[in-house]
């Protein structure tokens, strides 16, 4: 099946995509500071430059996005018809690579969230951010 877009379209479309403060990031971020939590962003001497990282809880916040890290069993995460084979890669290495990172982290004695970009939607976001915290406050 052919791409529903010329090359030129599915490129600027594909360079819009942000990697780092997108809307789901800034809704956690707006959430955890309005609660008095304070933090550092996309700290680049730790694995995987987790989105979220809050140092007096020894925690970290990544917020995934369900496409990129393949967030099993998941609405929004659907392979493309189209260089299936290449993309099945691509985010396979996005999974893997947060395995691996995960597990440096856990040894450094890190906790680690992860919300995915499915629970930040409108029906069950206060739900998830209610439970985040109640996970940082069991934590500190």
């Amino acid at each position: 099946m052919a791409d529903v877009h010329d090359k030129a379209t599915r490129s600027y479309n594909m360079s819009q995509i942000k990697g780092k403060d997108t809307k789901p990031e800034m809704l956690v971020r707006r959430y955890l500071h309005a609660h008095g939590y304070r933090y550092k962003l996309h700290d680049r001497s730790l694995p995987g430059r987790p989105d979220i990282v809050l140092p007096k809880y020894k925690t970290l916040i990544f917020i995934h996005g369900c496409f990129w890290h393949g967030h099993e069993g998941c609405r929004y995460y659907v392979v493309p018809k189209t260089r299936t084979d290449w993309w099945l890669e691509k985010i396979g290495r996005n999974t893997a690579n947060d395995q691996k990172h995960h597990l440096a982290l856990r040894k450094e004695g890190w906790r680690i969230l992860t919300i995915w970009e499915c629970e930040l939607k409108p029906l069950v976001v206060e739900k998830t951010l209610a439970r985040m915290l109640e996970e940082l406050n069991t934590m500190g």
